[in-house]
């Protein structure tokens, strides 16, 4: 191979000094070899991985010719912690960091979390592939009370009221996880799910009392709004549109399936006052309501035989105090925002797509 290289560069050199032609092939020769001995070096890589409870230790051990090298080595997008050169001549890079850092991605698959990341050689700078690709996994066992953190640009968490926890987050269409954008073809669904930890709570039902779409992250006095829900929990979208609240999973989360139009804005943000009640004593004032064109009448989320109490979403629905249970008459709440939202038509979705998620992957704007 080296032979058929020299003899092509020869003729190509022809007409120039021979001696500067030799020197080219040479180097070119030993480039191939450096390289190759650093191929054969990598793949006898020496890894270990140690899992703990929300971190991870790794440590990688490389043979002699990496050792000049080892600010090429990577974890995700994390570089060593710690470098040392052992006796041997050999070096060993550890890898100490959480979950949160390093690009690691958190997968739920059945009563099992997995984290997934890489370990990588890259002897060049990116856009250019590495060299060397290691798989990292950790699995736990899913929690009993765990809920899911999504996180993404159309993702709040927000502490309310008695240190209780609220999420709120943009789920894909197939309501399997987090949505990967926050663009959305003009006329698609919008699912857009709330959740509250219950913690050491008694249990606890989530319910949307009021939610609006505006152009701007925080409402004034005077701002331009949107109307979704209102009247104490009645999904007024459901009527003009082909919104509906989805059947539950858990009583403290709930998912609100909103069909995507024209707010009438550049960015939408989705404004939301989320109440938590005490699931055995629902009330005007206390409710989960959509309209069932079908039938053209109002439906209780959570006890369609009682859904009675949806009656006064055409009308007022008046508050009651609450008995029992010593909370405030209107029970915690807390106001979320989940945004921005953009709505484009169908035809510019794909390059609207690529556009946002990279602009707002880095710099999400929630409260």
């Amino acid at each position: 191979m080296v032979e058929v290289i020299k003899q092509e560069v020869h003729k190509a050199c022809w007409s120039q000094c021979v001696q500067d032609c030799l020197v080219m092939v040479t180097h070119l020769y030993l480039g191939v070899l450096v390289l190759a001995v650093f191929a054969t070096t990598v793949a006898n890589a020496d890894i270990n991985v140690v899992c703990a409870n929300n971190s991870v230790r790794v440590t990688w051990r490389v043979n002699a010719e990496l050792v000049p090298y080892a600010a090429r080595l990577f974890l995700g997008n994390c570089m060593a912690s710690q470098w040392k050169v052992l006796p041997s001549g050999e070096g060993e890079a550890q890898f100490n960091y959480t979950f949160s850092e390093c690009k690691f991605t958190k997968m739920r698959k059945g009563k099992r979390i997995y984290y997934q990341n890489e370990m990588s050689y890259r002897p060049q700078a990116k856009p250019n592939p590495p060299d060397f690709v290691h798989p990292i996994e950790c699995v736990y066992r899913r929690p009993k009370d765990w809920v899911p953190r999504f996180v993404n640009p159309g993702y709040g968490v927000s502490e309310g009221h008695s240190r209780l926890v609220f999420h709120m987050a943009l789920l894909n269409e197939e309501l399997s996880s987090i949505a990967k954008t926050n663009v959305i073809p003009l006329g698609s669904p919008m699912p857009i799910w709330a959740a509250v930890e219950q913690k050491s709570h008694q249990p606890l039902l989530l319910l949307m009392e009021e939610c609006v779409a505006a152009p701007t992250a925080e409402l004034q006095p005077g701002s331009q709004v949107y109307p979704i829900i209102g009247n104490k929990g009645c999904l007024s979208e459901s009527k003009k549109g082909n919104s509906m609240f989805l059947p539950r999973y858990h009583s403290s989360s709930i998912i609100l399936y909103l069909q995507s139009f024209n707010f009438g804005f550049g960015e939408v943000y989705i404004h939301c006052k989320l109440t938590v009640w005490d699931p055995q004593d629902l009330a005007e004032s206390k409710k989960a309501c959509y309209y069932m064109k079908g039938t053209n009448r109002w439906e209780l989320l959570d006890d369609p035989s009682r859904s009675s109490l949806c009656n006064c979403c055409d009308l007022s629905c008046k508050s009651r105090s609450r008995r029992g249970v010593e909370w405030a008459s209107d029970g915690p709440s807390h106001n979320s925002v989940l945004g921005p939202l953009i709505i484009v038509a169908q035809s510019d979705f794909r390059d609207g797509n690529t556009m946002m998620e990279s602009a707002t992957t880095a710099d999400p704007q929630l409260k």
